[in-house]
């Protein structure tokens, strides 16, 4: 496996050289025109003009003024912008312009990361919208309400579908929602809807995608994941960022948050929740720290674990197996401990503690980023450290963001319809048989709901959210899946439909004796015989064999498994083969403790019936198919040998 090695120059003139020569990490998408001037109203299309005067907007923000002639032109875009910068308008604006508002068919998908900001933009377009002389119809589709008044609307006409991944999924897959018509599909908020757990419904509603259409991604940052996702979903899109034809990304995105010392373990669990990383690391300045913090965060439902200085070596390799597998999402660590860890795929990076070492604090932030990927370092700083992380920003030249922590109801929020995604999805995924077993447990939720016991239903769906934290992150990456043609997903999904469907109709077998299986089954051709365990000089000769004295060694007949020649020996030693030093049958030996039952081999018995040697000779010299040499697993000890045998 390549090896990627990074080289931190952390001195003043270095850090300030870097920042020259590249700001960050070029994306792999196509640079803006060069000499393009930027949109101004006076020379938009009228219905644009009308556009803006509903909304009551003086002019074109700067977004909207790059963003606006590439989509007017058709041109796949992706557009690194702010929250609040004025995206929304960048490509709702267009739309006015470019769609039939005489075709009744869905001619534009908006899809975002949650019920709040769909309906925003649902609310924005139908402001907009109402200065045409023939106004659009739009219609928003999330998660959590009826799917009937969704469906009403789509049968009158939409001309536009603004809603969340999962949601739109289900209308696709139930037919009530049809992409034929579409000529724009816009992705807004990129990097949130991975956040959201969104990744795996967006490769399945691909396939749905008309081969002819115009993409749009918008997304405040601009990590290596998003970066592939509009590599899938968009083709060869310029890329346009606010900071005036910039054509690179910031390697790290840097923020810090203020808390109480006594909360701090709480701000650590409520920011991982919020971010969702797919895999990272938490530093903290001692030992006891790192064992408490990977104790707090398993008790609270996480899959963490921790390395210092104490640990073995073989256990150390253990846990970065796990972290490198993406078996583990979260790795506590201290500085020391740290050193020589290279992964290459965390997506972040949490400070607990501020370090002791200002140089560490680059050194941390040093293992994300890595092989040219962006990443986030998060620092959680009391606010007696607040001045000497300034201290950190201004000698490193850090673009530092204080934001503040997410709210409860905001977390709450967003934990919330991240849940009723998982649901949803697992809903899709079920069975005509699992639904219609799990319809008997309606009327017990609706029991319930009615006499007020939340709590029981709260605690089902809290142990589904905390089993979804220990499965691997689904994101995008290198070569994966994702890279399959459409019709790939959709010929998985018919083939997935039909095998549940099989099952459900599928008539139940008709119990068979093992006698009527073999006769009704073809005849095949016979597989070469396997060598016993022991070589076939060592087995008992002839004469002590029970019944078979005129039996040829070559020819053998009922009861006498375990001759001479080497066939496939069962899994209990024939009673043929008796060890020198045992007595044989018939002695005192035998008569002082019953024999244990024979195991029967996997051949199929022969008949209990008594057969004559000649018979036997004959039957195994005819012309006739050989019989199946594998007997069944029933154990029948009076079948081992003739009635006549000495033994029986």
């Amino acid at each position: 496996m390549a090896s990627y090695k990074m080289v931190i120059d952390l001195t003043h003139d270095a850090q300030a050289e870097q920042k020259k020569d590249g700001p960050g990490v070029r994306t792999p998408f196509a640079d803006p025109d060069a000499g393009r001037a930027d949109a101004t109203v006076g020379a938009l299309p009228d219905a644009l003009q009308r556009g803006l005067t509903a909304l009551g907007w003086p002019g074109l923000m700067p977004v909207q003024a790059q963003a606006i002639p590439y989509i007017l032109e058709r041109r796949d875009l992706v557009v690194q912008s702010r929250t609040g910068s004025g995206k929304t308008g960048a490509f709702l604006l267009p739309m006015l312009e470019r769609l039939d508002p005489a075709s009744r068919d869905c001619q534009a998908l908006v899809l975002c990361p949650t019920r709040e900001l769909a309906r925003q933009i649902y609310d924005e377009f139908q402001r907009m919208n109402a200065g045409l002389e023939r106004p659009l119809r739009a219609v928003p589709v999330y998660g959590g309400t009826a799917y009937g008044p969704q469906i009403e609307a789509f049968e009158k006409g939409a001309h536009v579908v603004i809603g969340t991944p999962g949601r739109v999924l289900d209308h696709l897959t139930r037919g009530a929602l049809r992409l034929d018509a579409l000529q724009m599909l816009v992705l807004d908020e990129a990097d949130e809807m991975l956040s959201m757990g969104f990744y795996p419904d967006m490769l399945k509603l691909r396939r749905f995608l008309p081969k002819t259409r115009d993409g749009y991604m918008f997304s405040a940052t601009m990590p290596y994941a998003v970066q592939r996702v509009g590599q899938q979903f968009l083709r060869n899109p310029v890329f346009l960022a606010t900071q005036g034809g910039q054509i690179h990304v910031d390697r790290m995105s840097h923020r810090a948050y203020v808390v109480d010392q006594m909360a701090k373990d709480r701000a650590l669990a409520t920011l991982i929740e919020w971010e969702n990383p797919t895999s990272a690391i938490v530093f903290a300045n001692t030992k006891r720290e790192v064992d408490y913090l990977a104790t707090f965060l398993t008790n609270y439902g996480y899959d963490a674990a921790a390395i210092s200085s104490d640990l073995t070596q073989k256990a150390r390799e253990a846990v970065m197996g796990r972290l490198r597998r993406g078996e583990l999402r979260f790795l506590v660590a201290t500085d020391v401990a740290a050193r020589g860890i290279d992964v290459a795929d965390l997506s972040h990076v949490f400070q607990y503690d501020v370090p002791q070492d200002r140089e560490y604090y680059v050194h941390r932030s040093g293992r994300t980023a890595r092989a040219g990927k962006a990443g986030v370092s998060i620092a959680l700083v009391t606010p007696g450290e607040t001045r000497t992380l300034r201290d950190i920003v201004r000698r490193y030249d850090l673009p530092m963001e204080w934001p503040d922590l997410p709210a409860e109801a905001a977390l709450a929020s967003r934990v919330g319809q991240r849940l009723t995604h998982l649901l949803e999805a697992g809903l899709r995924g079920r069975t005509n048989l699992e639904r219609e077993r799990q319809a008997r447990f309606l009327p017990v939720v609706r029991q319930l709901v009615e006499e007020g016991e939340p709590e029981l239903l709260a605690m089902l769906l809290d142990r589904v959210y905390q089993a979804s934290l220990h499965l691997p992150a689904e994101a995008p990456v290198a070569g994966d899946a994702a890279e399959a043609p459409a019709d790939a997903w959709e010929t998985a999904g018919e083939e997935r439909g039909a095998r549940g469907e099989e099952r459900a109709e599928a008539p139940p077998a008709e119990d068979a004796s093992p006698a009527t299986a073999e006769a009704d089954a073809p005849a095949e051709a016979p597989k070469p015989k396997r060598r016993t365990r022991a070589r076939a000089d060592d087995s008992a000769p002839a004469s002590e064999t029970a019944g078979d004295a005129g039996t040829p060694t070559d020819s053998p007949a009922a009861g006498d498994e375990a001759t001479a020649k080497p066939k496939r020996r069962t899994r209990a030693k024939a009673a043929t083969e008796t060890p020198d030093d045992t007595p044989p049958a018939g002695d005192g030996a035998a008569d002082e403790a019953p024999a244990k039952p024979k195991r029967r081999s996997r051949a199929k018995a022969a008949p209990t019936t008594e057969t004559s040697d000649e018979a036997a000779s004959d039957d195994a010299t005819s012309d006739e198919a050989p019989k199946p040499k594998r007997r069944s697993r029933a154990k029948a000890a009076t079948a081992d040998a003739p009635a006549d045998s000495p033994d029986a």
